[in-house]
This record gives structure tokens, sequence and C-alpha cells, in this order.
């Protein structure tokens, strides 16, 4: 990521910003920003979005509420990168194969800036960039200190040998006011070979208001830069010639 791979192992990016409620927001917002952003994404569709929603109730109880968010999605032709447009929220995504940095961060600034020319300036309550990696190897059983700084650890006394683990560790950053959250599990192979390493890097902002939206894309840039650090930290040389660097 901070370098460029012919096999990147990137199968997700993702930039989300979440806004504090609006209420200029209407039905017609969406055919507005499809009407600015249809030359690069053509293809709209609607998606109904179920969330579990958990809080506590009297005397301690547990509660659950089953919340369903509309989404308007705007799809590039090749359908590899798009455009989630709700109450709320915007998302922009890219899928594999990743276009690098440069080809990502237009598409964020340009969404951002059409839905900020069209409500003005909305507040942020939240913004996160996150990349999703499916690392997949060429050999069986996997060493996994041979290829990641990021793994688990296991005592002298314990088997060494695992079918599956999940780690996770959340980093601090900017005082606090944000935070990266560092995700390394087993995926589920496509064939018979082991199963595939996923790497899940979400780099957010924890305090709502923290960012106005005239330092929007200066934060994006900043979280990216960050992303990149903790990704080539996470992994050592032989994963680099797995993946191949290129200029």
């Amino acid at each position: 990521m901070s370098k460029a791979y012919a096999n990147s192992p990137i199968v997700e990016a993702v930039c989300e910003f979440r806004f504090q409620e609006d209420p200029r927001w209407d039905l017609t917002i969406p055919g507005l920003a499809y009407e600015k952003l249809k030359d690069e994404f053509p293809d709209r569709e609607q998606r109904l979005l179920q969330q579990t929603k958990v809080t506590s109730g009297p005397q301690g109880k547990v509660e659950q509420e089953l919340l369903v968010e509309e989404r308007v999605v705007f799809l590039s032709r090749d359908k590899n990168s798009f455009v989630q447009l709700g109450r709320g929220v915007l998302s922009i995504h890219c899928l594999k194969p990743y276009p690098r940095w440069s080809g990502f961060a237009p598409k964020i600034e340009r969404s951002l800036g059409i839905l900020t020319g069209i409500l003005g300036d909305p507040h942020i309550g939240r913004i996160g960039l996150r990349y999703v990696n499916r690392i997949e190897f060429p050999d069986s059983p996997v060493d996994l200190d041979a290829y990641f700084e990021f793994k688990p650890l296991l005592g002298k006394r314990l088997p060494q040998t695992m079918s599956s683990f999940v780690i996770a560790c959340v980093f601090p950053f900017s005082a606090g006011r944000d935070s990266c959250r560092l995700h390394l599990a087993t995926g589920v192979a496509e064939d018979k070979r082991e199963g595939p390493v996923l790497l899940d890097i979400d780099f957010f902002v924890n305090d709502p208001g923290a960012v106005p939206i005239e330092d929007a894309m200066q934060w994006v840039g900043y979280a990216h830069e960050e992303v990149e650090l903790l990704f080539e930290g996470c992994i050592t040389d032989r994963l680099r010639l797995v993946f191949g660097e290129v200029a």
C-alpha cells in the first residue's frame, strides 16, 4: 500500500462519512447527486441494509432493535467501484483490482464535494478509511512467523498448530482523537488449499465533530498515510516478495 504491488491483496477499500442529523435531507437528494455522478457511476440501484442496535434497558436488561436503512447505490460500468448514499451517510468503495490511492482519492473528493454542494456544510460525526486485504499463500501449512509481524503469539506450553485464529488491536492516534483497529483472521478458502488470511485495517475518528467538513479530505489523506505504515508494519519482506513490488 505504501508500496505498489503487482499482486495487491486489497479486495475492498472504503471511505465512509457519517453526518450528524441534517434537517435539509429529503428524497430528492440522491437524485441530485446522481445527476452529478452519473458520468462515472451510471448504474443506480436501491438497497436495504439491516443492522441490529443493542441498548441497555430498565434494570440492565439488554434490548435489541432491528434497524433497516435504505441506501441508493451508484455503480461504475465495470462494477469495480461504487458510491452509497443514505440519510446521514456517504461511502465510496473500490473493489479488486484496487486502482491505487491516486485513483481512489479523487473519487472520494468528488463524491464528498458533490454532497457538500447539495447540503451546504453538513456536520461530520465520523469518518472512516478501511482496507480489507485477502492474502493467499504459495505454501502449506502457512508459517505465520515468516510472513507477518502482527500475528498470534503461542506460549511454549500451548499446541503450536492452529486450525483458525482471530486477533485484533486498537491503536490511538492524534492524542486519542482517532483510532485504528487492526484485525487479522483466517478466511475461507475457495478451493482445497489452505485458507487465506484476512487483514482488516480500519482507521476512524473517535470524537463526533472533531473534524470539520472543510478539513475532511486533509484527514482522509493523513489517515491513508497511517494505514500504509500500519500495513507495512504488519508484514515481512517474504510476504512483500509474494505481492511482487513494482515501481
